[in-house]
């Protein structure tokens, strides 16, 4: 459930009409529902709460805005990170340090340095080498490195190739095979405390089996580094679940899932880490648009919409499906390719789409765009970098501006060499 419902005719943000916030902001813009982001956030952590001790921590990429991570802060989530960037994000967003897991396949040795010195919580070691040179980045700072290694269990996530992880091919971790090996090796180092397991097979999961089949192949590997001497106490589950994007999709509930993770892992004595992201924020929010004009195709007209494929590049990476909605819908329908003006093939949100009839001017909404979103965002075609909103009942605020494109040329340079008529040139 979300908050975007309409009510007399017209979409509202919780309590406040789509297009009052649309008119003072302009389009296209990015509306969050705080309501929807706690009540996501509240449903998830007592959905895994069922397999006793446990540890939720928001995936910053999913959408680190500092208001969005604020809420998650105060709703007792720690910060999953794969940068340095995001890492600083989420501290200060108010989580704390010890709260916050390092993933992510290239950390650097500065990335490394600045996650020992916030004394963060965790790395997820995703190759034998990052394990050997954390080990020496923590010695060089006097510091152990709590770590745990991020092991591949080669299953298939049945989801969408650019976002599946957990297969042999995908970059990510170590592979299932070679991991008992590995993790003896790295628990060796003076400058690695290990603790355990990590893996993550991919996102927007609408099934629980290929979860389950990991889960299972991890408790062998447990069983295994226990047997080897090793003192296994935590396991990080990752994220994954998905969202409704369209008719049709039926995903797991975080109570389903966490049912499902509390036989899996019943007998294994750790503390259970998660890292949800799409699951809390994809369905709190949108991003509004306005019809520029509709123009005339050979099988059906072409709906050119002010966003592009910078402000929300989900469809044009994945194919992704958002659904397309008028904000005071007229009752009449129309199938359409909805596009936007940027000047590349791709910057295609839907072909053949049935819709609402839309005309020029109108106001219309892409939903369930609150998960890899804005913060996908870029300035492709010097177009300005898109803003975000927040709505708590019947007030909002922007808690990201619109950065115009002169501000952004503003922060360009033309060297001195430049200035003046190349050496040797025509006069």
């Amino acid at each position: 459930m979300d908050h975007f419902q309409y009510r007399d005719g017209q979409l509202m943000a919780e309590d406040i009409p789509v297009a009052t916030i649309a008119a003072d902001v302009g389009t296209p813009v990015y509306l969050y529902s705080r309501s929807t982001l706690e009540r996501h956030a509240k449903s998830f952590a007592e959905g895994v709460a069922q397999a006793g001790d446990v540890k939720c921590c928001f995936a910053v990429k999913a959408n680190p805005n500092l208001a969005v991570l604020g809420l998650m802060a105060r709703m007792g989530y720690g910060a999953d990170v794969v940068s340095a960037g995001e890492l600083e994000r989420a501290i200060a967003a108010g989580m704390k340090p010890e709260d916050i897991v390092f993933s992510g396949v290239g950390k650097t040795e500065e990335e490394m340095r600045v996650g020992l010195e916030r004394g963060i919580g965790q790395f997820n070691l995703e190759s034998e080498i990052e394990g050997v040179e954390l080990a020496a980045v923590a010695e060089k700072t006097g510091k152990r490195a709590v770590a745990t290694l991020r092991v591949n269990p080669d299953v298939d996530a049945g989801t969408h190739a650019k976002i599946s992880t957990g297969k042999a091919e995908n970059k990510f971790g170590v592979p299932y095979d070679l991991s008992a090996d590995i993790y003896g090796r790295l628990a060796a180092l003076p400058g690695l405390e290990m603790r355990g397991i990590a893996l993550h097979i991919g996102s927007q999961l609408l099934s629980l089996d290929p979860l389950e089949a990991a889960f299972k192949r991890i408790g062998d590997l447990i069983a295994k580094l226990r047997a080897d001497g090793h003192t296994i106490s935590r396991v990080d589950l990752g994220g994954g679940l998905g969202v409704r994007y369209k008719e049709g999709e039926v995903p797991p509930t975080p109570e389903e899932y966490g049912a499902m993770v509390a036989r899996v892992t019943k007998d294994w004595g750790v503390t259970l880490m998660f890292e949800p992201g799409r699951v809390i924020c994809a369905n709190a929010g949108i991003m509004a648009t306005t019809v520029i004009r509709v123009k005339p195709g050979i099988a059906h007209p072409f709906v050119i919409v002010d966003a592009a494929m910078n402000d929300l590049a989900r469809p044009a990476l994945y194919d992704a499906w958002h659904d397309f909605a008028a904000v005071t819908p007229n009752d009449k329908r129309m199938v359409a390719n909805i596009v936007g003006p940027v000047c590349e093939s791709s910057d295609t949100f839907a072909m053949a789409r049935d819709i609402d009839a839309v005309e020029a001017g109108d106001l219309a909404v892409f939903r369930s765009a609150g998960a890899y979103g804005a913060t996908m965002a870029s300035t492709y075609n010097s177009r300005p970098m898109v803003p975000e909103v927040m709505v708590d009942g019947d007030q909002w605020a922007i808690v990201a501006d619109r950065i115009p494109a002169a501000t952004i040329a503003a922060a360009e340079r033309v060297p001195d060499f430049l200035a003046h008529p190349a050496k040797g040139g025509a006069d």
